[in-house]
């Protein structure tokens, strides 16, 4: 089984402060679930679209750090990636129930979907 890349809340919120722009950030939780917030910055892509992006995903030179609300469904789409040979993403361990437990921001006006 390969092993997925994993960054915590605190070390994202790290890279924020730094104002890293090496790294990109994807909520793909369902569109109701987005409708509650997001981690600020976050782009949106609904899980089930990710198949459809690759070509986003391949392209990228970024750091692509992907979430969900505990980590679960990020995780297996990072291992999907990964499957693909896409090895630029992370999974934030805790998804946004943990970012959101250590206080971080919430936002409530998404930047939009990937295009």
């Amino acid at each position: 089984m390969l092993s997925i890349k994993e960054i915590n809340v605190t070390a994202l919120s790290d890279k924020f402060a730094l104002n890293d722009n090496s790294i990109e950030l994807i909520d793909i939780r369902t569109p109701a679930e987005v409708a509650r917030g997001v981690i600020p910055n976050a782009k949106t892509l609904p899980m089930h679209l990710i198949p459809l992006k690759l070509d986003y995903f391949n392209n990228s030179d970024k750091e692509i750090i992907i979430y969900c609300r505990t980590g679960s469904r990020s995780a297996q789409a990072c291992m999907f990636l990964n499957q693909q040979g896409i090895n630029n993403v992370s999974n934030l361990s805790g998804g946004i129930m943990s970012w959101a437990q250590q206080g971080f921001s919430i936002e409530q006006n998404p930047m939009g979907t990937l295009v």
